[in-house]
């Protein structure tokens, strides 16, 4: 490696520190040097050097009188900044709340952005909660979700593999399929019928349904699901089918139509 390539792996890695001390000051609600040094296995000097860089930036501040340090307002701009990016049409946003309304349950959008599966939208209340890992942003777990097997099962093997973790897979349920190719076996079904179910493999006790959304081309562009208890799902399965296809169509026609307000 020479002197330049060995200046840029530093640069790499110092960047990607500095960026989970972020993630672990989030994840923490605020964190002392102390304790990101012992999270992190970090020399004391080492992250004070990197928090001083993040708080020059405005993207941590420091809260003296606790001796901790806290988000900075910098990443208020960039969530507003993301929220525009992929922003949910007011017209897509209430065919989402219309089918919450509707089946009384938990409704979702994600998008294919990248090479990741996006949730974009999450509607729910006290009646009908969401799952609790998924929200605005949530783009794991693509084997285990009803959202991301729409969209697994129309990628090709390439594509596909981006998306999937190396056997066994991560079991979030006592459903959840681990292995390559029962999966693959599963998303042949989900392809033909338009339609995916999963049944405790996300969360125990939970089922969820999604369809694809189309762009004009046919090609998907996201899904729309709906989740609920599995009882509540259990005896009407053919309404839940329904229901969420008419919503994916509905957001479908949408897309096509080429609007963007």
């Amino acid at each position: 490696m020479t002197p330049a390539d060995d200046g840029v792996a530093s640069r790499g890695g110092s960047v990607r520190r500095t960026l989970q001390i972020l993630e672990l000051v989030a994840a923490r609600g605020g964190a002392s040097a102390k304790e990101i040094s012992d999270a992190m296995d970090l020399p004391l000097p080492t992250v004070y050097r990197l928090v001083r860089e993040l708080l020059d930036s405005d993207y941590l501040v420091h809260i003296r009188s606790e001796r901790r340090f806290e988000l900075g307002y910098k990443l208020h701009q960039l969530a507003l900044s993301l929220h525009q990016q992929i922003g949910v049409p007011r017209a897509v946003r209430s065919e989402i709340v219309a089918l919450h309304q509707r089946l009384t349950a938990a409704a979702y959008f994600a998008i294919h952005r990248g090479s990741q599966i996006v949730v974009v939208q999450t509607v729910d209340s006290p009646a009908a909660p969401r799952l609790k890992p998924i929200d605005f942003g949530f783009h794991e777990a693509a084997h285990a979700t009803a959202l991301g097997k729409i969209l697994l099962a129309n990628m090709d093997a390439e594509q596909r593999d981006r998306h999937l973790d190396p056997e066994p897979m991560p079991r979030f349920g006592p459903g959840t399929i681990t292995t390559r190719g029962e999966l693959a076996d599963h998303l042949s079904v989900v392809a033909d019928r338009g339609i995916a179910w999963e049944v405790e493999e996300f969360e125990p006790g939970s089922s969820c349904c999604a369809a694809a959304v189309r762009s004009a081309s046919g090609s998907v562009v996201g899904s729309v699901a709906v989740s609920a208890a599995k009882e509540r799902f259990a005896q009407r399965r053919d309404v839940v089918e329904r229901e969420v296809r008419c919503t994916a169509s509905a957001v479908s026609r949408y897309y096509r139509s080429g609007h963007t307000d």
